[in-house]
């Protein structure tokens, strides 16, 4: 099992969403989160004083899939979150060594 972490545009959550759900993700967890890659922010014009946003805002989205998924998961992230401006994203990949449904006691995958 693996978790995918992809951290994305805001205005691109539903299309990520709808691309997960197409090819068979059952759930997932979206928080709203802040930060800076290459772009370092930019300046804002607000009453006509000029001020630097260092970060800005993005939504991460954390899923668990099977390891015969993730190629597929990663591929519908990329392809829906695609604006092809800088700050598009990023997407982490990381092991999950075990799974537990806390509703059922199920382990593993079937916890998925």
């Amino acid at each position: 099992m693996k978790k995918i972490e992809a951290v994305i545009k805001p205005f691109k959550l539903d299309e990520v969403r709808e691309a997960l759900s197409e090819i068979g993700v059952n759930g997932l967890t979206v928080t709203e989160v802040k930060g800076f890659g290459r772009q370092k922010g930019h300046t804002e014009l607000y009453r006509g004083a000029e001020y630097v946003v260092d970060f800005l805002p993005k939504i991460k989205i954390e899923l668990v899939v099977t390891d015969e998924m993730v190629e597929t998961a990663m591929e519908a992230i990329i392809k829906a979150a695609h604006t092809g401006k800088i700050g598009d994203g990023k997407i982490f990949v990381s092991a999950v060594e075990q799974v537990v449904r806390i509703r059922t006691g199920e382990t593993g995958e079937s916890a998925i």
